[in-house]
């Protein structure tokens, strides 16, 4: 992009709605409770042909040094210096706020160009709020509906002219448009044709592309701390307090020399205990980012191991089908480490034998110490993750499979599984062509995901096997009769 917006303004001015508006999807969570948004959200947005990075900031709050006021404040006063233009929103039916007044005398000392824009002014009842915002010192008040999409082309100009007044030209990488991809459903290999090798496109697309990597888990676990660590500055708000952390953001990262797009997301509790609307919304956002990812990092306090709710959100990773790595964070407090290796091996081995192999890290976010072995095994996950499996080495490993052990009969009726093939990979899906699928036994389907998992040393990797009636060769002189 060629140039960076960031959004500011006092609490419950309506920042994120018109972040969501810009970047054209609902990307921030969005209630009447001040202060929702607590980190910066950086997104892409757009007014017309003009495109550019977009930072959502908190609400300018003041508190004292170290509180989470002062926290938000500074992610904030990062988001500006990084912008090339900054809007401050203000309320314009409640008219301009001595917090108003405070914060513009602070971003009228900043070197980033400010451009006001008085919001919620679909209604007559703004009028006077509009013309107070001249007393501010910033120029023309710009007014515009966020919520309705209403002033965007005054802002549209606005933007333009403070660009332009920079030397920056606002045109200067405009972004390619996206091109609209249809899905083609897959039909399978054609029975008995060994030759076959499977082309996901989808998966060859992705590559060079940054790695999706959500890091998930409970509430102040450390989500946030792991990742400051990573990029190696204090990127995302930290602290004692639980659930800090609303919104999913994402932070574009680099990792000798591969790409990554992190997630942190909100912690997840029990269902049972979460009552508040806001994080309801932010935990409905934390999953959308697991179904977003390709990797997940399950972060788990090593401190309270691992519990029903850590088992919960793996369950769900799984189903989702990503690639999963489990991390027990705060490694440098615990005394008996080998117990609590042992205790969370046991209970993954109950509750997820799926899971057996996954990959297990541990270290400190904190103080970093560890934290180097959680990337080679983000990627070793993420190569099985898009590990292929040739159709002639497949179907020999079926047939000696088959041999040890064959499928069960069922109502005295043999269950023949002729063939089978690698079809997709992100997870690796295999489909198998049987000539009774509905009545061959989930017992026998866990095998032979056991044995594929064993023989071609595919440890924690989530994948799926799907049954499919093969061709009945006497069908056609039936036909004939």
């Amino acid at each position: 992009m060629s140039f960076t917006l960031a959004i500011v303004g006092r609490p419950n001015v309506g920042k994120s709605t018109l972040f969501n508006r810009l970047v054209g999807k609902k990307l921030a969570i969005v209630d009447d409770t001040p202060g929702v948004t607590r980190d910066r959200r950086a997104g892409y947005g757009n007014i017309a042909d003009l495109k550019f990075d977009l930072i959502d900031t908190a609400g300018l709050e003041e508190g004292a040094p170290g509180s989470l006021s002062d926290r938000m404040r500074q992610q904030t006063r990062q988001a500006v210096d990084e912008a090339d233009v900054a809007l401050m929103l203000y309320d314009a039916r409640h008219g301009v706020t001595p917090m108003d007044e405070h914060f513009a005398e602070w971003l009228r000392r900043t070197r980033t160009p400010v451009i006001l824009c008085a919001n919620k002014c679909e209604s007559k009842a703004a009028n006077t709020g509009i013309y107070e915002a001249y007393g501010l010192g910033l120029g023309d008040p710009i007014p515009l509906s966020a919520e309705h999409g209403e002033g965007l082309g005054e802002l549209y100009q606005a933007v333009v002219d403070a660009l332009r007044d920079q030397g920056i030209d606002p045109y200067a990488h405009e972004a390619e448009e996206a091109e609209q991809e249809e899905k083609k459903e897959f039909q399978g290999p054609v029975e008995g044709d060994l030759e076959y090798e499977f082309e996901d496109k989808e998966a060859d697309e992705e590559e060079g592309r940054p790695l999706r990597l959500a890091i998930v888990g409970r509430p102040n676990a450390g989500k946030s701390t792991l990742i400051n660590h990573l990029v190696g500055e204090d990127r995302l708000i930290t602290g004692p307090e639980a659930g800090l952390t609303r919104d999913s953001i994402s932070v574009d990262w680099e990792w000798e020399g591969l790409p990554v797009k992190l997630f942190d997301t909100a912690g997840m509790r029990k269902r049972a205990r979460v009552n508040d609307k806001v994080e309801k919304l932010s935990v409905a956002d934390g999953l959308r980012a697991v179904q977003f990812a390709e990797v997940v990092v399950l972060l788990i306090d090593a401190e309270l191991g691992i519990e029903r709710q850590d088992l919960k959100i793996a369950e769900l990773v799984v189903r989702e089908g990503r690639g999963l790595v489990i991390a027990l964070n705060k490694w440098d407090v615990i005394d008996d480490r080998l117990k609590v290796i042992r205790q969370m091996k046991d209970t993954l081995t109950k509750s997820l034998p799926q899971l057996k192999g996954v990959k297990v890290v541990n270290f400190s976010a904190l103080t970093g110490k560890g934290t180097q072995h959680l990337m080679p095994a983000v990627a070793e996950a993420y190569e099985l993750w898009n590990a292929r499996i040739p159709t002639a080495a497949f179907n020999q490993w079926l047939v000696d499979t088959l041999d040890k052990h064959p499928a069960p009969s069922v109502a005295g009726r043999r269950i023949k599984i002729r063939y089978g093939a690698q079809v997709k990979t992100r997870p690796p899906t295999f489909m198998l062509f049987c000539n009774r699928p509905d009545d061959l036994p989930d017992s026998y389907l866990r095998y032979l995901e056991n044995e594929l998992r064993k023989d071609f040393d595919l440890p924690g990797v989530p994948f799926r096997m799907v049954l499919k009636k093969g061709a009945n060769p006497y069908e056609s002189r039936r036909k004939k009769r």
